[in-house]
């Protein structure tokens, strides 16, 4: 690797879109930051809908009578369901664009949680829960695509890490929701924390459709007049949006070239950049949720719970305190993605949560359980998720978004992300069971032994991207 200033130098010849030209300084890209935001909102549910199983569930178990095995599939089968919009989502927002399937994705979590509120049953709660899980399916594949497509390059690290900032905002939220209602009527209080979830919808897709349409997605349509007017309003100078939209068009016109259709570029015959470009998306979204992230969201009430923490109200006070520190900490990787590079971020990280997996391992299996031991288990978990959030949390899927060529773009984060949930469903619906046959400690230990590959893969594979343009990655991974 290079050395900081060498490598800006090298970046500045390759990429002159980032430099202003003399007596022309760059304007702040508020516009830019405005649309990234409104899109990356959308997220918002997305976190509160997989996290707000966790405090619920403790309250629908005792309301309907549900047995553990039907909470470990209610809790886990988002992430199943999810599969059902992700593999379509790139199919779809390629098609219809990226704005409206944002809002089909807000319609669709808002009848969701709607249905979630009024389940009566376990059947009720399962088919809301589908509903809910094709939104957010919606919302995962397409909000990091238009954040990383609205953004220029030089601030493509902040916007696109937006998405996951608002999962993580909503995760919290959903900590602070089943903390709040907690003391309601046990057939009320976990209705209206699904409840809580109806409004926001109405109001983001009103925002999601007054914001522009992806400018590679007008370009890809032919539609480049409508594309410059967007670029001029997300770049920092009238020549770079015109050296943007020079960029953006070649690459269409090159992409034009290739015969045959996007899964068969993704899948069936690859060429050696897209299939080394491929490896490394899919494998970036299975080591971040192989790193136990969701058994931490779904089930630290139960880990707290083992290693000592007795109540109810303790237990979900330690939850909000969890989600506290997973949003503040994101923001490191927000801040300093675009300073410091996303592989320093993303190797600090895989080994942060390496030896925070293994501190808590360790506390579930040494000694009693005590209120000590349930301290030192909770400091454990704080811990795993402020180094999952500094970098390997939203790096991910940003990193692989933004390394995808444009015309496989929607599609190869479909895949991603559906490597990322079938991941993730495969550790949060087994991991009841999994725990009692090698204990929890056992559970954490091998998520730890994942991170360790992670670290080294990310070692050897994934060069720095920091402030290249999306249409010059191509060159980066063709070396």
């Amino acid at each position: 690797m290079a050395s900081g200033g060498a490598e800006v130098s090298d970046l500045a010849a390759e990429a002159p879109l980032l430099v202003a030209k003399p007596g022309e300084p760059p304007r702040r890209n508020t516009f830019a930051f405005i649309c990234a935001t409104l899109a990356s909102m959308t997220t918002i549910l997305m976190g509160y809908n997989l996290a707000l199983m966790s405090g619920a569930e403790l309250f629908i178990r005792e309301d309907l009578g549900l047995a553990d095995e039907q909470v470990e599939v209610l809790s886990g089968s988002m992430n199943v369901f999810m599969l059902v919009s992700i593999l379509t989502a790139g199919w779809v927002a390629d098609h219809a664009g990226r704005r409206a399937t944002l809002v089909l994705a807000n319609a669709l979590l808002m009848a969701g949680a709607l249905a979630m509120s009024l389940g009566g049953s376990y059947a009720a709660l399962m088919a809301a829960r589908f509903v809910t899980s094709v939104g957010t399916g919606f919302a995962a594949v397409v909000a990091p695509v238009y954040a990383v497509e609205i953004s220029p390059a030089s601030s493509r690290g902040v916007l696109s890490s937006l998405p996951e900032i608002f999962i993580n905002a909503g995760i919290l939220l959903s900590y602070v929701a089943n903390y709040a209602f907690a003391g309601l009527p046990l057939h009320l209080g976990w209705r209206v924390m699904f409840a809580v979830g109806v409004v926001p919808p109405v109001f983001l897709a009103a925002g999601v459709l007054a914001m522009p349409e992806s400018p590679r997605w007008l370009a890809m349509r032919g539609r480049d007049a409508d594309a410059r007017t967007v670029l001029a309003r997300t770049s920092g100078t009238a020549a770079e949006a015109d050296l943007r939209l020079e960029e953006i068009t070649q690459a269409v016109a090159a992409q034009g070239e290739v015969t045959g259709g996007v899964w068969r570029q993704l899948l069936v015959r690859p060429s050696p950049t897209v299939r080394r470009i491929l490896t490394n998306v899919l494998s970036l979204h299975f080591f971040q949720q192989a790193s136990g992230i969701d058994v931490i969201v779904l089930y630290s009430p139960l880990v707290f719970k083992q290693a000592g923490m007795a109540s109810n109200a303790a237990v979900l006070a330690a939850t909000v305190a969890v989600g506290v520190v997973k949003t503040c900490f994101i923001l490191v990787a927000t801040l300093f993605s675009d300073r410091v590079g996303r592989r320093p971020l993303l190797l600090s990280s895989a080994a942060g949560i390496a030896v925070a997996l293994a501190s808590l391992a360790l506390t579930l299996c040494v000694g009693a359980p005590s209120s000590a031991r349930a301290a030192a288990c909770v400091a454990s978990a704080l811990a795993y998720v402020a180094a999952f959030s500094v970098g390997l949390g939203p790096l991910a899927p940003s990193y692989g978004n933004e390394i995808m060529p444009l015309r496989l773009r929607a599609q190869g984060a479909s895949l991603g992300t559906a490597v990322n949930r079938v991941t993730c469903g495969v550790l949060s619906m087994t991991f009841i069971s999994v725990a009692g046959g090698i204990t929890m400690a056992g559970c954490f230990f091998l998520y730890a032994g994942a991170m360790v590959a992670a670290w080294v893969f990310v070692y050897v594979r994934l060069p720095e991207t920091r402030g290249r343009s999306l249409e010059d990655m191509d060159v980066l991974f063709a070396k």
